[in-house]
């Protein structure tokens, strides 16, 4: 199979963007390439990928993400192979609102399956699709920061982007509101 590999900067490190001209397959950090292929690998068999540059809707949404349009990946089209087991679970991550998280246990509630925290955190684990399949909106049990295959630092990144953008959209619209009640 013969895919298309694009290097993007963002604000933390340049990600690889695997893309078929369609949809998106692979979203990884550039530390984390080797990681991609073996995934790729896996869900794809033997894949060429090609230096192209990704499609416009995929890295101007992913732009867009990155600059406060946390709805932005939503528009990015995934194709993801896996397991049908993985494939619920990363369709339930995509269901995540941006600035919330979620614990494994809710996670494989979500799916139906209760009894399969670990199951879903391998499953997480497992995903292709970085930032657009959120994986990093997925925390312990306990609350805690859990692993994160582009580093918890890059997890704590984007939970707080995402909050910080969350809040001023929040903000945004109760301006809105009281304007609208103080109008009347």
């Amino acid at each position: 199979m013969k895919l298309w590999l694009d290097r993007v900067s963002s604000p933390i490190g340049t990600v690889l963007l695997v893309s078929d001209g369609r949809a998106l397959r692979a979203l990884d950090f550039e530390d984390h390439e080797a990681r991609m292929r073996v995934l790729l690998r896996r869900y794809w068999g033997e894949v060429a990928l090609s230096e192209e540059r990704a499609p416009e809707n995929i890295s101007q949404s992913l732009r867009d993400y990155f600059e406060g349009d946390l709805e932005a990946t939503g528009r990015i089209a995934v194709e993801t192979g896996g397991t049908d087991f993985q494939r619920r679970v990363w369709t339930e991550l995509r269901k995540i609102p941006a600035g919330e998280t979620r614990q494994y246990g809710r996670l494989a509630a979500a799916i139906g399956a209760p009894r399969a925290s670990r199951a879903v955190g391998l499953a997480n684990g497992a995903n292709p699709v970085a930032i657009v399949i959120p994986c990093h909106r997925v925390i312990g049990a306990d609350g805690s920061l859990t692993g994160y295959g582009g580093g918890l630092s890059r997890k704590a990144w984007l939970l707080r982007h995402e909050q910080s953008h969350e809040r001023k959209v929040q903000s945004a619209a109760g301006l809105s509101e009281a304007s609208t009640v103080t109008s009347t």
